[in-house]
């Protein structure tokens, strides 16, 4: 991705060799900056005088934690010596005492803590100053002689107990270690040497709460983890906690669909979520720490009664949830088991509360609620982190003037599809707030207008874009995705959080190299580069429609040519796609050593090639179907081609199941074929086919099928991909982006996201040459990525004009509909979701025939354009 500004009055040539020149800087930079080892703590194969001897030959450094250290700290220990045995090959002794130590060691421990760190400091070998009271931060510091025994030493000092944490993961991620090891299998290559060189390094996150809601986990998730841990308990989460740690999140939403109950379920699981660091929370519908199922459980135990309703059964409702805060309490020490408590109340089954916007009821459930908190732990209930979640209709008893305690953070969402439905306004909502606010956003969901569970279709070019959006616009205190079954949403869980913990440092650059980074830390940096564009392009490809929203009819075949060539059409030109990546794919594995084969199956190829036999299966069906109604004896080879890609997605599932001696038998079981309403099948069905009959001669019942494309083009409609602008122009601070494997390809949107809406006056625009091959009425037409108005108005201004006439202003005003029912006034939200673009267009009675220049002017921000068309049908 490039930002590069054109002049005002600067050539297309002169604006072409500019951008190339901006290419080759960023080739330049991340050639260079995979060698770098002159930089404080990189990571080396060889060292210098000055460098620390991390690994040598085969022989770790000792880790050194002080005997007292913190649950969480301690874990992290032992996951950085697991590491670095697992690069090195020997064992890294574990020390608790330093004038055992015997060569190098890696000291780890909390500032304020660790007596031998607090000792580094006030002996002046450990300078920390701005770390004291951050969130989270670490430092990692090569520090001479400790010890008089110990030559050399890398500290890795936490602010705090995550902060550590994250120092020591953050390590084995930069020695090889990829945060998929246990989750994907990925492999550590060995190393017998590895270095530090001097000096120090620091980092803490920007987004204080970041973590992933595992849901709709049926039937993948909960029937594997049954498989496997004999059910969704704490062994299963100890994995959990750990990838969770890994990324650098610190936040979880458990599993909660039915018949699940976090703290119920197995008791033990709070306690290691503790021990190990992480943030416990609960649902949008889940208050006050209390699972959904666990009030339906409860109730032949006189635990609960009633409906699920406060305005006739307060009393009980209010005993459940001071249940879920006693429980939060039982730590025994007199502090609580770390948790965000989520407040407000949604209807049983996740369904809204009542009819109509319930301002003032909530507000008082809110009220009493807080009030149970400060009962039970004995403080004010501000100094308990709570979240109230702006979900579905909840968003709309905020807009209609329900507000909640200052302390609370305000969780906004998406709209269940990728795009974010509000967030702060400076003017409408209190900036700044000390809850502040968040995004709750989804890679995976349940509802209307399909479900879509199967496999992960997000592109992490639009996550970017609306989460870059929400850092910008102040939503920077909880950043929660739903994720669905984890797997198979490895790389865009991966793109998230590591956006999460440094939304500033995921430049335009950083996300344009992070699928060719992203494939060489999980795969090697050989085959970086080939990796990252293969999953660039099934992102490309995948979110174009979800699977659960493709049969024989998505795409149009070409013109019907009777008994001559088929003409596959649009949908032929999209399969065609799909087989050059599947080739691609199979030819990347070919390189791949026989360790990474697992991995490269559940990472890559598995997802690549079901999605794209998914596709020739339907496409097959499209051409029976045509076919078969006049008989065509061509209608039975494609009859052939539907059951064996049937057959080949049973067979492709079995082999996912089948790997690492069976470790992810059941992930793959989620239904992904022959939708017909919004909720899934329940089996895998194939498309029905039908066959010529027996007295169709037999040389025609063997009938060769031949392809051709008819290639015809209308010279009425004049189409200009958005990135092949000829001229833009920035102003008010702002610049414009060109973003790669954004929607259908590239879009286009200006820089810095989050500012004001800006006029015609500030000439912020794109400018685009057509040729019009004659006169009359035309219409212009802008296809955006779907986007929302995220400031609470009535949609998404852009401007249009042809050459130097008045400008037309045009309105991107998608309403999402709350669930799998919808109204007329939603048509438009539920098309842009299903096809993944949206258009807007403005007509223009009177074009001439000749050259013109389109003018596409930015008004409003987080509009995404993609294509700009001139039709004069």
């Amino acid at each position: 991705m490039i930002t590069v500004t054109a002049e005002r009055g600067e050539s297309v040539r002169d604006f072409g060799f500019k951008l190339g020149a901006a290419c080759g800087l960023v080739l330049a930079f991340s050639a260079s900056a995979a060698f770098a080892c002159d930089t404080p703590v990189s990571v080396c194969a060889t060292g210098k005088a000055s460098s620390l001897a991390l690994i040598q030959k085969g022989r770790p450094a000792a880790v050194y934690i002080d005997a007292n250290a913190n649950p969480a700290v301690r874990h992290a220990a032992d996951s950085l010596r697991g590491d670095l045995a697992r690069v090195g090959g020997g064992e890294a002794v574990k020390l608790d005492d330093l004038s055992k130590a015997n060569g190098p060691v890696v000291i780890l421990g909390v500032l304020g803590q660790s007596p031998v760190i607090d000792g580094l400091v006030k002996a002046g070998k450990l300078k920390v100053e701005d770390l004291q009271g951050q969130w989270e931060g670490f430092r990692q510091v090569v520090v001479e002689r400790p010890a008089p025994n110990i030559p050399r030493a890398l500290v890795i000092v936490g602010s705090d107990r995550r902060g550590a944490v994250f120092g020591a993961y953050d390590l084995s991620e930069r020695i090889g270690v990829s945060p998929w090891v246990w989750w994907a299998d990925v492999p550590v290559t060995r190393k017998s040497d590895l270095f530090l060189t001097a000096g120090a390094r620091a980092d803490h996150p920007r987004v204080k709460y970041r973590g992933f809601f595992i849901n709709d986990e049926n039937p993948a998730f909960s029937g594997w983890t049954k498989a496997k841990f004999g059910g969704v308990n704490s062994k299963a989460y100890a994995h959990v906690f750990e990838l969770m740690l890994r990324l650098k999140g610190n936040y979880l939403w458990p599993a909660m669909w039915a018949p699940k109950a976090f703290n119920d379920d197995d008791p033990q699981s709070k306690v290691i979520a503790d021990e190990m660091g992480v943030v416990m929370g609960s649902s949008h519908h889940e208050p006050m720490t209390r699972a959904q199922d666990e009030w339906h459980r409860n109730k032949d135990k006189g635990v609960t009664g009633g409906r699920w309703d406060y305005t006739t059964n307060a009393e009980n409702l209010r005993t459940f949830w001071r249940g879920g805060i006693e429980r939060m309490m039982s730590k025994g020490d007199g502090t609580p088991y770390e948790s965000v408590v989520t407040v407000g109340m949604r209807g049983d089954g996740d369904e809204p509360m009542a009819e109509g916007a319930a301002t003032q009821l909530l507000e008082k459930i809110v009220a009493d609620q807080r009030q149970i908190i400060a009962d039970v732990t004995g403080k004010p209930a501000d100094q308990t982190p709570q979240i109230w979640a702006l979900y579905k209709e909840v968003q709309d008893y905020y807009d209609h003037g329900m507000r909640v305690p200052d302390d609370v953070t305000l969780l906004f969402a998406d709209d269940n599809w990728g795009q974010i439905r509000r967030l702060p306004v400076a003017g409408k909502d209190k900036l700044p707030r000390a809850g502040g606010y968040g995004v709750y956003y989804h890679f995976d969901y349940v509802g209307g207008p399909r479900n879509y569970k199967w496999i992960n279709t997000n592109q992490v070019a639009k996550v970017w874009q609306q989460m870059d959006l929400a850092y910008q616009r102040e939503a920077r205190n909880l950043w929660i995705v739903n994720v669905g079954d984890i797997k198979p949403m490895e790389y865009p869980l991966s793109f998230f959080l590591r956006m999460a913990w440094n939304p500033e440092a995921m430049t335009p650059k950083a996300l344009a190299a992070f699928p060719r980074d992203w494939a060489g830390e999980t795969f090697g940096p050989a085959l970086g580069g080939e990796i990252g564009e293969a999953l660039s392009e099934y992102e490309t490809l995948a979110s174009r429609r979800k699977p659960e929203l493709i049969d024989q009819d998505t795409f149009p075949l070409g013109p019907d040519n009777g008994a001559g060539p088929l003409d596959g059409g649009e949908f032929g030109d999209i399969v065609e796609r799909w087989r050059a990546l599947d080739a691609k794919v199979a030819a990347i594995k070919t390189k791949l050593r026989p360790d990474q084969q697992d991995a490269y199956y559940q990472l890559v190829e598995y997802p690549v090639t079901a999605f794209a036999n998914l596709h020739e299966m339907y496409y097959a069906t499209a051409w029976n179907r045509r076919l078969s109604a006049r008989n065509d004896a061509r209608a039975n080879v494609f009859a052939d081609k539907v059951e064996a890609a049937f057959k080949r997605d049973t067979d492709l599932t079995a082999q996912y199941h089948a790997l690492n001696g069976g470790k992810w038998d059941g992930m793959m079981n989620q239904v992904h074929m022959s939708y017909v309403i919004w909720n899934d099948p329940t089996q895998q069905t194939m498309p029905s086919v039908a066959r010529v009959s027996a007295d169709t001669p037999p040389e025609k019942l063997k009938a060769k099928v031949v392809f051709a494309r008819s290639g015809a083009t209308d010279p009425n409609l004049v189409t200009v991909e958005a990135a092949k602008f000829d001229r833009a122009v920035g102003g008010k601070g702002l610049s414009w982006t060109v973003v790669p494997r954004l929607g259908h390809g590239e879009a286009v949107l200006a820089l810095p996201q989050g500012r004001a809406s800006t006029t015609a006056a500030d000439g912020v625009r794109l400018e685009y040459g057509v040729q019009v091959p004659r006169s009359g009425p035309a219409t212009v037409r802008l296809a955006l990525a779907p986007t929302l108005d995220a400031t609470g108005g009535d949609g998404i201004k852009i401007g249009i004009s042809i050459d130097d006439g008045p400008m037309q202003v045009v309105k991107s005003d998608l309403i999402p509909t709350p669930g799998a029912a919808s109204r007329p006034e939603q048509a438009a939200w539920i098309e842009a979701v299903k096809n993944h673009v949206h258009t807007v267009e403005a007509r223009f009675p009177d074009v001439s025939a000749g050259r013109h220049v389109v003018k596409v002017w930015r008004l409003d921000d987080n509009a995404v354009l993609e294509t700009v068309s001139v039709d004069l049908r």
